[in-house]
């Protein structure tokens, strides 16, 4: 499968993981990684300067445009609560009559209050939360799940200190890059 390939490949050139890891905004320090912990604090990032291209690293970019794949912005939305200052990318070969291989990934800041309305809501709708040394994952149920990476998850989202982030799957999460 194209999709496979291709995130597969953008997984390995990109180290399977953030350039830099989780970082500490100044003043704030990092948490454990234990369940329970709050999120480690994010840096700051200004949300006029996160775009399609500029959220993934270069050499990911350079495999999906590689492969043909082109991008669509649209608004960051979770359930019915839309974002005005994130976005959402859909990566794929928006020319195939099937659209089999897309991609998405998403960043917003978020407030407390939302974030913890947003979990709450997910949670009420059969998404599972789990606690990440990142922050808190929460995943739609696999067993419903359109597509679920190598670990069994699917559509992910990673509440930060004052951010969300969004994938497909979880493993895509690790894609995102804007440290």
């Amino acid at each position: 499968m194209v999709l496979a390939a291709v995130v597969s490949t953008a997984a390995f050139t990109t180290g399977c993981a953030p350039r830099g890891g989780p970082s500490t905004a100044p003043g704030a320090s990092a948490s454990p990684d234990a369940p329970g912990a709050p999120p480690v604090a994010s840096p700051t990032i200004d949300p006029e300067d996160v775009t399609c291209e500029n959220m993934l690293s270069s050499e990911t970019v350079d495999t999906f445009t590689a492969t043909g794949w082109t991008v669509r912005e649209d608004p960051f939305v979770i359930l019915d609560l839309e974002l005005p200052q994130g976005t959402s990318c859909t990566w794929g070969d928006f020319t195939s009559p099937t659209n089999d291989d897309l991609v998405l990934f998403g960043w917003s800041p978020i407030s407390d209050s939302d974030a913890s309305a947003t979990r709450t809501a997910l949670e009420a709708e059969g998404w599972l939360l789990e606690d990440d040394s990142r922050g808190v994952l929460i995943t739609e149920d696999p067993a419903s799940a359109l597509r679920v990476d190598d670990e069994g998850y699917g559509m992910t989202y990673l509440f930060r200190e004052g951010w969300v982030e969004v994938s497909d799957t979880k493993q895509g999460l690790d894609l995102i890059d804007l440290g």
